[in-house]
């Protein structure tokens, strides 16, 4: 089988890649528009196998799109732009490549007959929740422009789906983290910053709480829905670690040898979501269980970004 992975530069995409390569014999092309939170070194390990080929170019662009795509017969999408308080300070890049890229997608796709669309979302559609978890039926409430671009390309693909019989599977998983994590996000951004003697910025007052997955686990249930899930249907995936941002920084205080006293505690973001929890049932009926304990994974991640540095240190000034 030939298989088109987007955004497979980026951080879940290039994990992807690395465990497909080792579970199948499928050929994989990478499409992918090398922005920031993309690069060529996160390919490193792997751009030299006879099975993958690279493609630069952007989602959003027609021609490059159907030239990536012809002769596949799966596409695995994960190309987005993902970053919420960039998309506060500027939410058209997102809604550019997030629905007007997906949309494009959809619709070669859907021309070039695929077998398989696996659209990859984010439990940040379902908006926040005190109490209890979200299903895959529950109604989506987002509250930032990444997020409702997130959940209005969702309702794209299905759309596709509905209409014009696209094989169209959607997952939507917690918080990811783990090694080639671009270091804007809360771990590597800790985790860089404490390695470099530098101090932790901490929203309000911390007790927002997050479900956090290892990207392997992640990989996993993506693989599993790729060859078992059901056309039309939407996956959540949760390894069911909910931990607050205040407990979780503690934790890499303490692998990172560093003290409270590297916490500097700044103004909560605007639209900040108290809480996500989403419920698994549906995807572990199809078999996938996560493997990975939490704090096995926050040491190994911690250990990567150690060992790693000449990959993460490049990347911190664009993460500014």
């Amino acid at each position: 089988m030939k298989l088109l992975v987007t955004g497979g530069a980026g951080f879940i995409g290039s994990n992807f890649i690395r465990s497909h390569l080792a579970s199948s014999d499928d050929e994989i092309t990478v499409l992918d528009a090398l922005t920031y939170a993309g690069s060529r070194d996160t390919l490193s390990d792997f751009i030299d196998d006879t099975r993958v080929s690279f493609i630069e170019g952007d989602i959003c662009d027609r021609e490059t799109v159907k030239s990536a795509m012809e002769g596949h017969q799966l596409v695995v999408h994960f190309a987005a732009e993902s970053h919420v308080d960039r998309s506060i300070d500027g939410s058209e890049r997102f809604i550019l490549t997030n629905c007007v890229g997906t949309n494009l997608l959809c619709d070669i796709a859907t021309q070039m007959e695929v077998e398989r669309f696996v659209h990859i979302s984010t439990d940040e559609t379902y908006g926040s929740r005190k109490h209890g978890s979200f299903t895959e039926n529950d109604k989506l409430e987002p509250s930032s422009p990444y997020a409702a671009s997130k959940a209005a390309s969702d309702l794209i693909a299905l759309s596709h789906h509905t209409t014009n019989d696209l094989p169209v599977i959607i997952t939507r998983s917690s918080n990811n983290y783990g090694p080639f994590q671009f270091p804007e996000k809360l771990i590597p951004l800790f985790v860089t910053n404490l390695l470099e003697g530098l101090s932790v910025p901490l929203y309000g007052d911390g007790t927002n709480v997050r479900d956090w997955i290892h990207v392997q686990d992640n990989c996993s249930a993506i693989s599993t829905v790729l060859q078992k899930g059901e056309i039309g249907e939407i996956y959540n995936i949760g390894a069911g670690n909910e931990l607050s941002n205040l407990d979780l920084t503690k934790i890499l205080l303490d692998l990172c040898g560093r003290d409270e006293s590297a916490v500097t505690k700044v103004n909560d973001r605007p639209g900040h979501d108290f809480r996500y929890s989403i419920d698994s049932t549906r995807v572990r009926d199809l078999g996938w269980v996560p493997q990975v304990d939490l704090q096995a994974g926050l040491e190994a991640t911690v250990k990567w970004y150690q060992d790693n540095e000449t990959w993460w240190r490049p990347k911190t000034a664009k993460a500014q």
